[in-house]
């Protein structure tokens, strides 16, 4: 694994691949998996692996995965930070519905605590409303509603997903922000110049769907690469991002253990700068 990465206003030490939960429950993130022993097992391996950054939600499922999480994992290993997300919920209809009144935040810390079972979050990234990416809204409400929550003692830091640089620069005038979680990677990079501000200020940046969004053209630059390296698509997108900027932290998820020793692997490969220039070009 790379150098873990701290940031600022933290003593948390993330080693940079993590794994995102996301995919422990059923399709379309709604109810239990068709195996739970097997997630069960990949949560375990990630922890064998060296995994300490577990990102997590309790509306996935809804509880399921953190039910999970509190089955294979604990009592959690002291070097174990899991981060999850409130600001939504899901419908009957299994429908993702925007929940940040301050009686909705409180009661989604709690549900993470209970099913985490856990007496404290230690980071919690506020999901900002946008269905369909940041809709530039005002968050300092909800913030002020997690600033209670941390003062209570009930949360560690805060985080924000699905944000802009509008949105960011408010909260921090709040609050300290130790992670940003937005939707990043080789075909999708409008955060680019957000990721170099927030590296230069020592902040997480936690992109989601390394894979998503690709053209036929660019995912057949992407293959070509893998090819020569001798890698998996998956594996060079990981190491993409982990070269693109020291703060990147990447949280491929998987319900499969061989997927996931891939997706550690992937740590150690180093891109040379005409591969780096290749695929930075997509």
């Amino acid at each position: 694994m790379s150098t873990p990465f701290t940031p600022a206003n933290s003593a948390i030490a993330f080693n940079r691949i993590g794994y995102g939960a996301m995919q422990l429950a059923g399709p379309h993130v709604w109810g239990p998996p068709k195996d739970r022993a097997a997630a069960v097992a990949v949560l375990r391996e990630a922890i064998e692996l060296g995994i300490n950054h577990i990102d997590t939600s309790d509306f996935y499922g809804p509880h399921v995965t953190n039910q999970i999480i509190r089955e294979a994992l604990h009592p959690y290993r002291d070097d174990l930070t899991i981060v999850t997300k409130i600001g939504f919920l899901r419908g009957a209809d299994a429908s993702w519905q925007p929940a940040a009144s301050p009686q909705q935040l409180r009661d989604a810390v709690h549900d993470n605590l209970r099913n985490l079972g856990l007496d404290h979050l230690d980071v919690v990234n506020l999901r900002a409303p946008g269905l369909e990416g940041p809709d530039g809204s005002s968050i300092a409400e909800s913030l002020a509603t997690m600033l209670r929550l941390k003062e209570e003692g009930l949360i560690r830091h805060i985080g924000l997903s699905n944000v802009d640089a509008q949105q960011v620069a408010e909260a921090q005038r709040i609050t300290d922000i130790v992670c940003v979680q937005n939707h990043y990677n080789l075909a999708h990079r409008g955060d680019d110049a957000l990721i170099d501000t927030l590296a230069a200020q020592g902040i997480a940046y936690v992109p989601f769907f390394p894979l998503g969004g690709f053209s036929p053209l660019q995912s057949d630059a992407l293959t070509q690469a893998a090819a020569a390296l001798e890698a998996t698509p998956m594996q060079v997108a990981l190491a993409w991002l982990l070269q693109r900027s020291p703060n990147i932290l990447v949280i491929p998820g998987t319900s499969s253990v061989a997927h996931l020793r891939e997706n550690v692997a992937a740590g150690t490969l180093r891109l040379d700068v005409a591969t780096l220039a290749a695929l930075t070009a997509i």
